[in-house]
């Protein structure tokens, strides 16, 4: 609602300051509801930078080069994912540093170094101060508010009249599945490279097959606590590397046929290939090969939000339509979080809990039943 109010980069400096500054905060954290809060506020700037950004980039660009180019700002978060994975190796998982704060008395020491690190993003204001011109459009259109010539921008009541309600639903619908499935089923990915090393290390120790017991065990993983993070990392880095495929070809591919049957095949894929790596797959050379195929798929729609909702919206909406379509779903995915832990904790493994709830994605089709297809519209007015 902010940038349709005072415009996209004023507000995407706002945002970028904001989830800077409290994942730094994070390093200060010394109870648990001190890192809750930091991570509220951190995630207040990241839902709002990237509906903010989508919207600039859709502005920007001209129509024809639109999907791809907001495929590949949605996939540009990959890089930050692999800065995460190099901190993991490097800092949080690296074995002088877990050391040398052992050393010091405070083990918790390598994590704060990591959270501390999330302040970099913050220099990208110079640079968006300096270089970065509010849209065209949208000045336009806040000239003609300004002037009581048009409608009122960011507006959000006005994302649930005739003319928008079927949009903002079916946009709230697949964000809430595309981020249910992507805590409660990507995620758990890079887990399952984790789960087959620790079996191996396991394996290891026991060589005469002999049982253990959970102090044994819990010793043993203990003891190999860094190596099993570094793999644990390579895990993320080969579903990640996946996605990001899926996020850049996502543009080309909706372009091609449509953003609904884009929808549909990355939705499809995601249950199959899901379904797969939690229940069928454990060899680690296979993973290799299978947490790529599940990171395509199971990440790749993502893009597809960052094409589609802005093309649901007028200008003078845009911002104001996207952030809701993508926070409302985020929210909604809250009750599939709860439920993946309470499955986790009581009745099934992280293996069974994932594949059980990678059938949301079926439910992804029943949203695009009632979507608008936008591949080659005009604008909304």
């Amino acid at each position: 609602m902010l940038s349709d109010k005072i415009g996209r980069k004023k507000t995407l400096s706002l945002t970028i300051m904001m989830y800077s500054l409290f994942t730094f905060l994070s390093a200060f954290s010394f109870e648990w509801w001190h890192l809750a809060g930091f991570r509220f506020l951190v995630a207040l700037g990241v839902g709002g930078e990237w509906a903010v950004a989508g919207s600039l980039v859709f502005e920007v660009f001209p129509q024809k080069a639109r999907a791809r180019v907001l495929g590949i700002f949605h996939a540009s978060s990959v890089f930050g994912t692999y800065l995460a994975v190099t901190a993991g190796i490097w800092v949080i998982g690296n074995p002088a540093i877990i050391e040398w704060a052992a050393d010091l008395g405070n083990p918790s020491l390598p994590w704060r170094i990591g959270f501390a690190i999330g302040a970099i993003p913050a220099l990208l204001i110079i640079w968006i101060r300096l270089k970065v011109r509010e849209p065209e459009g949208w000045a336009a259109e806040k000239a003609k508010a300004d002037g009581t010539d048009g409608p009122r921008m960011g507006a959000i009541g006005d994302l649930f009249n005739r003319a928008h309600l079927r949009g903002t639903l079916v946009g709230v619908s697949l964000a809430a599945l595309g981020m249910a499935t992507f805590w409660g089923v990507h995620i758990y990915g890079k887990n399952v490279l984790r789960n087959a090393v620790e079996a191996e290390i396991i394996a290891q120790e026991t060589p005469d097959g002999g049982s253990l017991t959970d102090e044994d065990r819990l010793e043993i993983l203990e003891t190999n606590k860094a190596t099993i993070k570094n793999w644990e990392m390579r895990g993320m880095f080969l579903v990640t590397t996946g996605g990001g495929l899926g996020l850049v070809l996502f543009g080309p591919f909706c372009e091609r046929v449509g953003r609904r049957p884009a929808f549909l095949m990355y939705h499809v894929g995601g249950v199959v290939s899901a379904v797969t790596l939690f229940q069928f797959v454990h060899d680690i050379e296979v993973l290799y090969v299978a947490l790529p195929v599940f990171g395509f798929l199971t990440l790749g729609m993502h893009a597809g939000y960052a094409i589609y909702f802005p093309e649901l919206y007028p200008t003078r909406l845009r911002g104001t339509g996207t952030g809701f379509c993508f926070n409302a779903g985020r929210i909604l995915a809250i009750p599939v979080l709860l439920l993946s832990g309470w499955l986790q904790k009581n009745l099934m493994t992280l293996n069974n809990a994932a594949s059980l709830l990678s059938l949301l994605y079926l439910a992804g089709i029943i949203a695009l039943a009632f979507a608008p297809e936008t591949r080659g519209r005009a604008e909304v007015e």
